[in-house]
């Protein structure tokens, strides 16, 4: 009788095992998509139609993603678009006015317009690349709602309206520095020189 092990089990102990050849990879994970790129399909509609033709040297992309649509105009375009959309579109109601960071881009800032339409009832995004130094205009005078939402826009991320009726810190006391939703904001700064004068403690964070 041999004493010979069979061939299986003469493998050094502790070596890993050999996958199955028909075992497939592990898949490769594709790169995370840029977040400030537009998500969705190019769009067209009667509403893209009559912008172009209203507008036809203004920039404009229009796209579509789960129902939702979306324009990117130059910040430039924003008051005369806002004007045209309300009085001839029909988008009665702003519902929504935020913004957006992206430090590494020139125009590090989206300015976000959500809008609505009673009678379609139908909601259009809008967007405007902002840069760090640059201003974008009040819509205060097409809907007068944006008063305080561009308020809150300049006081959470430093981004001037012109012509505002009173653009003003409208969460933090008008003396506190810095933006708090920047990204480049650290997420423990406080204002230092504020709580200590106002509150007559040292900071805690």
């Amino acid at each position: 009788m041999s004493d010979e092990k069979p061939q299986e089990t003469q493998k050094q102990e502790g070596a890993p095992a050999a996958k199955p050849a028909n075992e497939a990879a592990a898949p490769v994970k594709p790169a995370p998509p840029d977040p400030s790129a537009p998500v969705g399909e190019p769009w067209e509609s009667e509403l893209v139609t009559s912008l172009r033709a209203a507008f036809p040297e203004m920039a404009m992309e229009a796209y579509s993603h789960l129902g939702e649509n979306c324009l990117i105009v130059p910040r430039e375009s924003i008051l005369p678009l806002a004007q045209h959309l309300k009085g001839e579109s029909g988008y009665e109601m702003l519902t929504s006015l935020t913004a957006a960071d992206y430090p590494s881009r020139d125009q590090r800032f989206d300015v976000i317009y959500q809008l609505y339409s009673f009678a379609a009832n139908e909601r259009l995004r809008v967007k405007a690349y902002v840069g760090e130094n640059e201003t974008v205009e009040s819509v205060f005078p097409v809907w007068s709602g944006a008063d305080w939402m561009e308020r809150e826009v300049f006081d959470m991320f430093g981004i001037p309206f012109d012509h505002h009726p009173n653009l003003k810190r409208i969460l933090l006391p008008d003396e506190w520095e810095g933006y708090p939703l920047r990204k480049d904001y650290p997420i423990l700064k406080q204002d230092k020189n504020w709580v200590k004068e106002n509150l007559h403690i040292e900071s805690g964070q």
